[in-house]
């Protein structure tokens, strides 16, 4: 009878074990799935004979067991990482490392490794398949600033939503002048000055083009410096321009720029607006001045190149978003503005294949995987996020089979077990007859 119980206990544990392997190849294909492991343990063995210790000049003797079948010791979790597949969507992510995103119902924290996210009609960022949204934190909407120490929250991203334009308060000049520029012996040309063109916005959100155009100076002193004059023109005909004070760049023999590198002018518009800031500290009634920087400029014997860039922009709405390596959502909007959003939280644990499947490829803590340590991408062992790329399953199809002919072998072996000790059964009751 020992060995019909123990084929039954044996026949379980491979059904449970086909049950797995079943599941692991249900969801080859399934985002993020991590496959499950099964081990077995033999189950209590009963004791014909103990052991006893040597004496009287013989030797110990083993213990006498006949073990009493097998049971499921643990179906474990193999937390390895799955093949990146690309999708080139922007609210695609996958995570490069050990962190899960942390998802959440309005009641309790999930965790998952499935980062199809997309944006819902309240503008905050979820998985559409199930209605679980995504925690982070939001970015200050002033100074675009995340505070990381903050409580965990949804992550909004407002698709449409406006910006108002912001007026330009400093304009870099930057690149090369050419120091082989003929110095002007009379009126200059085009041959013996640099332009630029610089667009600049006001405080209502127009845009206003202006020209600074530079032009070499004889240069003096030993060792010989070189100075460049500074001149601004518009065509704009409702902005009146004062030209820069002062109005002159001086390079040394290295090429590099020597003394006073920001200019100050200033630019009224006719309808009103300003263009500019006033400095901190004026007095009351200063008028606003833009402030030009001319720094990242140098007079090298290559050929003239600058390029002029500001911090103003005119009004736009949110288009689209970019999610960097570490979670960081920037929003970009339709007039070439970009604003942080906010910052994916990424969640990783001392053990994690200690967490429990709760279905909708999420996981939840369980007292043996550890409290989950919330901390953003590119930290410790949470890993990178990859914006377009999708995490596969883990499953290998290769060592699944050759597990479910496992299974099914052991299955077999245990069945023949039942009968064959059925067939001693039979001849047991035979010998009656």
């Amino acid at each position: 009878m020992r060995s019909m119980f123990s084929a039954i206990s044996g026949m379980q544990a491979q059904q449970t074990f086909m049950d797995v392997v079943g599941n692991n190849i249900a969801n080859v294909n399934t985002t993020g799935f991590k496959e499950s492991r099964v081990s077995f343990d033999d189950i209590l063995s009963q004791t014909v004979r103990g052991a006893s210790a040597p004496q009287n000049g013989r030797g110990g003797i083993n213990p006498e067991q006949v073990g009493l079948g097998v049971t499921v010791g643990g179906i474990d979790t193999i937390q390895t990482q799955g093949t990146l597949q690309a999708t080139g969507k922007d609210t695609d992510m996958a995570i490069q490392g050990d962190g899960y995103f942390v998802m959440s119902d309005g009641k309790q924290n999930f965790y998952t490794r499935d980062g199809s996210f997309d944006i819902g009609t309240d503008g905050t960022l979820v998985n559409p398949s199930n209605g679980m949204h995504v925690q982070g934190w939001q970015a200050d909407p002033t100074t675009g600033k995340v505070d990381t120490t903050q409580p965990l929250s949804n992550i909004t991203i407002p698709m449409g939503a406006g910006v108002t334009g912001k007026v330009s308060t400093t304009l870099t000049l930057a690149g090369n002048v050419n120091a082989a520029t003929p110095v002007p012996t009379g009126t200059p040309t085009s041959a013996n000055q640099v332009t630029v063109p610089a667009t600049v916005y006001d405080s209502l959100g127009a845009a206003h083009q202006i020209t600074y155009t530079f032009t070499p100076a004889a240069p003096t002193g030993t060792p010989p410096t070189t100075t460049w004059s500074v001149a601004a023109t518009t065509t704009d005909t409702t902005l009146t321009l004062g030209n820069p004070s002062p109005a002159t760049i001086t390079f040394d023999s290295s090429g590099h720029p020597k003394g006073t590198t920001t200019l100050s002018m200033s630019a009224t518009v006719s309808s009103g607006a300003t263009i500019g800031s006033v400095p901190p500290g004026s007095p009351t009634g200063t008028a606003p001045s833009l402030s030009v920087d001319l720094s990242g400029m140098t007079q090298l014997d290559s050929a003239s190149s600058l390029t002029a860039n500001t911090d103003g922009s005119s009004a736009g709405s949110l288009t689209s978003i970019s999610v960097g390596q570490g979670g960081d959502i920037t929003g970009i909007y339709s007039n070439g503005f970009k604003q942080p959003l906010g910052t994916i939280a990424l969640a990783t644990f001392s053990n994690p294949s200690g967490l429990m499947k709760a279905g909708g490829n999420l996981f939840s803590s369980s007292p043996n995987s550890g409290t989950a340590a919330i901390t953003t991408a590119n930290s410790g062992s949470a890993g990178q996020i990859a914006t377009g790329f999708l995490e596969g399953s883990n499953v290998d199809l290769a060592q699944q089979f050759t597990n479910m002919i496992m299974a099914e072998r052991g299955f077999q072996a245990n069945a023949r077990v039942i009968t064959t000790s059925d067939e001693i059964m039979q001849d047991l009751v035979n010998i009656k007859h």
